[in-house]
């Protein structure tokens, strides 16, 4: 009767892919988890990890709905004719509130909006996005610096504890 209560892990619950490389270029000023609109056999291809979201962004048209745009899904290997195409626009599905804001937002300041995670909940595909700022040379160096001197710091604290 102990283990009754425990949850049960979700087997295909994970990180389908990342975007280090938006990390590295641009300032994330906020996070946002969206959903995403995908065909059948695009959700079978993303679980099987033919899935790429570094080039991707996210464009708001003028009909305030939100797109992901340049992310390629790989066609499905057991898919047929029709077969979905690689690198068009899926649609992501967001509140009302939060895309007016994020438009609001990108059209005063010069941020922009690129996807930082894929990963499934609950056997759904979610997207997380994210509202940057572009970094330049000088602020790429400093986040380097800085990563560099915590690691330095944390390996004199271990040295000094292993005394």
């Amino acid at each position: 009767m102990a283990g009754k209560n425990k949850k049960k892990k979700d087997p295909g619950a994970g990180v389908l892919a990342t975007n280090r490389k938006a990390l590295r270029d641009f300032q994330i000023l906020e996070m946002i988890e969206a959903g995403i609109m995908l065909t059948g056999t695009e959700v079978k291809s993303v679980k099987q990890g033919h899935v790429s979201i570094q080039e991707g962004y996210v464009h708001i048209d003028d009909h305030l709905e939100a797109y992901l745009v340049g992310c390629t899904i790989q066609p499905y290997d057991h898919g047929n004719i029709f077969n979905h195409n690689q690198t068009r626009e899926r649609k992501l599905l967001m509140h009302r509130k939060e895309i007016d804001r994020l438009y609001g937002k990108i059209r005063e300041k010069g941020l922009t909006i690129v996807p930082l995670k894929l990963y499934l909940v609950r056997g759904k595909v979610k997207l997380k996005i994210g509202l940057a700022k572009g970094k330049n040379v000088v602020d790429k160096r400093n986040t380097i610096k800085d990563r560099e001197s915590a690691r330095d710091t944390q390996r004199a604290i271990r040295n000094h504890n292993d005394r």
